[in-house]
């Protein structure tokens, strides 16, 4: 059923008592929660007929779809409320993620789960948009003063303090998981209006957007359908220029990443691609493996974590494999951010010591998580 969800050709459930007796639904709205399907289980859910659903699952549903709606339209204000102070201070943002992607993937902002607001900035903005967002009531992870140091970041992340909304801030320096350094002032130049509510918000082209949900999945090894079907969703109820989306991927050397959201879309969740693009996707023998891979673990990412080896060779191979895999792979592994250095405050270790110490603070995070 989770799999329907995911498949952007599946409109509507339509089940018959006898077909969903047997159905686990505490697991079943459980695990869509989990997978981010908690929307599109209810909403294709929507038309069954009576006797369907047991009423104490068709309760659960409707509150939680509820919760999720109610928590839409606090973030939409939210988001036009930074967009109006953003603007005033001159700073040009783009809205990525969040209910920018639900709105193109499903039509309507409160169709999918999200929990945070995402902006993309120049990094040369990012102080002022910092000081801003403080100014609106938010606490900051990484300080302004650390900005003024220089201090490396892997994201700036915001919390306020009032409502615990959560909101982030992406820069050219911040979007580590590309394997090339990616041009803000490029995508600022592509970028396209989307229509929220009654207003207008700019976001990245549609062709941008792919590729960074796609590096986005890579980074978080796919472990999420909804994730696998929001690319699914994206490239079949939007106009998507291919020849740009391939020139995107081949300028950042993210082709590998590209052709593994691409086949997932395709092989998980039903999804329809361009002859030509399935024939470009299907040349890449590492990136056929690893979705196969990736498409046998999804039903276990619970109860069997990757290993801290497993987790490298999928970094290495999500990159194409071989010397510019493993390049990849130390980059991350060597390249200190936020973490390393707030974990280090009193000392305040940077350099070649917090790139030396970074593995083994990475290697202590994700092996108490295996455990």
């Amino acid at each position: 059923m989770l799999l329907d969800c995911a498949n952007p050709n599946v409109t509507l459930l339509a089940l018959h008592p006898e077909q969903t007796s047997s159905l686990d639904w505490p697991r079943l709205v459980a695990l869509a929660g989990d997978q981010g399907l908690l929307p599109l289980l209810t909403q294709k859910l929507s038309h069954s007929g009576a006797g369907v659903i047991p009423p104490d699952a068709q309760q659960t549903l409707k509150s939680l779809f509820r919760e999720q709606t109610i928590f839409d339209l606090r973030m939409l204000a939210e988001l036009y409320r930074i967009l109006d102070r953003l603007a005033g201070q001159g700073i040009a943002v783009m809205v990525t993620k969040g209910p920018v992607l639900a709105q193109r993937c499903y039509g309507f902002s409160f169709a999918r789960q999200y929990t945070d607001l995402d902006f993309v900035l120049r990094d040369a903005d990012v102080l002022r948009a910092t000081e801003t967002l403080i100014s609106l009531g938010y606490d900051a992870k990484v300080p302004p003063s650390a900005i003024r140091a220089g201090r490396p970041a892997g994201e700036y992340a915001f919390t306020q303090l009032a409502t615990k909304l959560l909101v982030e801030l992406h820069t050219e320096k911040t979007f580590r998981y590309y394997p090339q350094p990616l041009s803000i002032e490029k995508l600022l130049r592509r970028k396209t209006i989307v229509r929220l509510g009654e207003q207008e918000v700019p976001a990245l082209s549609v062709e941008d957007e792919l590729l960074l949900i796609s590096i986005h999945g890579a980074k978080h090894f796919w472990e999420r359908l909804l994730w696998i079907a929001d690319v699914a969703a994206l490239i079949t109820h939007n106009s998507i220029d291919w020849d740009r989306a391939a020139a995107i991927a081949r300028a950042v050397d993210a082709q590998r990443m590209f052709r593994l959201a691409l086949l997932l879309a395709k092989s998980v969740a039903g999804a329809t691609l361009p002859a030509s693009i399935q024939i470009d996707a299907e040349s890449d023998p590492g990136a056929i493996r690893m979705a196969r891979q990736i498409a046998e673990r999804i039903p276990h990412v619970d109860d069997q974590p990757m290993s801290l080896v497993s987790r490298a060779m999928f970094r290495v191979n999500m990159r194409g494999g071989g010397f510019p895999g493993l390049t990849y792979f130390l980059r991350h592994a060597l390249s200190p951010t936020e973490e390393d250095w707030l974990a280090n405050s009193e000392n305040e270790r940077g350099g070649v010591l917090g790139a030396i110490e970074r593995p083994f603070r990475l290697a202590r995070k994700y092996g108490r998580a295996q455990k």
